[in-house]
């Protein structure tokens, strides 16, 4: 179709042109009717002032299609400045059946439940819209980091043989007669591609059947993984993720410059866990922090750094899976770390094993389902490691937004399997 997007139409000020689009909203005054579409780059006015013209608009129904031709005139007070002045105006299908909340608000007023049974219409909202953007543009800076970086995108099975972290939180199913699982992540494959590569990053799904039902968690989750090899210990690896994060940030400000972004030290300030506890009050036997301790510490890094960004390290050996490295001169922390965003953990990683002897102990000497993964090992792997950022969570919390759903397009939760 030979149309015009309204980001386009100031500069056909005095042409007549062709804009498509859905029927936003409607004001049907006395002498004049204004018909405002919606496409993909913004918003255009349309005056008709004519009875006949009037009634065409009346006639519409919100969020029917339609195809405006007329002339682009200048006024101020206008979205970008210009409005489609005499014209014809024609539906592109039937009429539409308006959706059960008003998308012309500046705010969903409907309960997020009612949002995400009517997602494919509620979708459309500017604030939803605006979050998929801000989630494709972080991926986007995500990607473009770690190419002028010298990594590169590889793409790892998502049916798997056996469970990456523990057989507790998989999604099972039926390979051809063979039990299989979906992909928790694709954590054994990019440590394998270390050895081909060297640096390597992937975008894509992760399944985690935990029965959580929070803000926070999704059965089905965008993971954006990296892992890099010939690493000193996990203090390389924080510094590429905070590099990382620079681009996602700056990629995002790039695009929706009307969405407010935060600074990123150029050092992300850290902090071990042990005294982690400490600060966030917690008692020192705790193996793990906790949503509340996490926020006592985002408090702690904004008042006493300026940063809304923490490292904290050292997690315990007991809380990290069996391939994290230990923390030498203390066998029972770990080389491995979280980066809160404020107050949030929202990336977990560390520096792996690489010798072969270290996987076999570490498993007790029982390699079962993990045969494959482990015997890469034998043929030379360069010390390495690598994190994990989850997409959505990194997306809500840039944007401000309490649950993760409010910036998934279609959420799979403990409760929801459609639309």
């Amino acid at each position: 179709m030979q149309r015009i997007l309204s980001a386009q139409l100031p500069h056909h000020v005095g042409e007549t042109v062709t804009i498509a689009g859905w029927v936003h909203r409607r004001r049907l005054l006395k002498s004049v009717a204004f018909l405002i579409v919606r496409d993909a780059t913004g918003l255009i006015q349309v005056v008709a002032g004519d009875d006949k013209r009037r009634a065409a608009i009346e006639a519409l129904t919100e969020e029917t299609v339609v195809a405006v031709t007329g002339t682009v005139t200048a006024n101020s007070a206008a979205p970008s400045g210009v409005e489609i002045t005499d014209p014809e105006v024609r539906t592109l299908g039937a009429p539409a059946v308006p959706p059960p909340f008003d998308l012309f608000r500046p705010a969903l007023s409907a309960s997020l439940p009612t949002q995400l049974d009517h997602a494919s219409v509620a979708l459309r909202h500017r604030t939803r819209a605006t979050a998929l953007k801000a989630a494709a543009a972080a991926a986007a800076g995500f990607r473009a980091t770690l190419d002028a970086a010298g990594f590169t995108e590889i793409f790892t099975p998502k049916i798997v043989a056996s469970a990456t972290e523990s057989g507790a939180n998989v999604f099972g199913l039926d390979y051809f007669g063979t039990r299989a699982y979906l992909a928790q992540s694709p954590q054994f494959y990019k440590q394998l591609m270390v050895g081909v590569f060297e640096r390597v990053y992937e975008v894509g799904p992760v399944f985690r059947a935990e029965p959580h039902d929070t803000a926070r968690h999704l059965a089905q989750y965008t993971s954006l993984d990296v892992e890099l090899g010939f690493v000193t210990d996990h203090r390389d690896v924080m510094a590429v993720l905070r590099d990382v994060v620079a681009g996602m940030v700056a990629a995002v400000s790039e695009r929706l410059p009307a969405v407010p972004v935060p600074g990123v030290p150029a050092v992300i300030p850290a902090v071990h866990f042990v005294d982690a506890l400490a600060i966030a009050g917690a008692p020192p036997d705790e193996p793990d922090l906790a949503p509340a301790h996490e926020r006592s510490l985002g408090e702690w890094a904004l008042r006493e750094h300026g940063s809304e960004f923490l490292f904290v390290t050292g997690y315990p050996m007991r809380k990290r899976p069996f391939y994290t490295h230990p923390e030498p001169g203390r066998p029972t922390h770990s080389n491995s770390f979280d980066l809160l965003f404020r107050g949030l953990e929202m990336v977990t990683g560390g520096q792996r094993l690489h010798e072969y002897d270290d996987y076999v102990a570490a498993l007790g000497g029982d390699l079962t389902g993990v045969e494959s993964y482990v015997e890469a090992f034998r043929h030379g792997m360069p010390p390495h490691g690598g994190f994990a950022i989850g997409l959505e969570r990194f997306v809500a919390r840039l944007l401000g937004v309490a649950n993760v759903r409010e910036v998934t397009a279609f959420p799979r939760d403990l409760h929801r399997l459609t639309p």
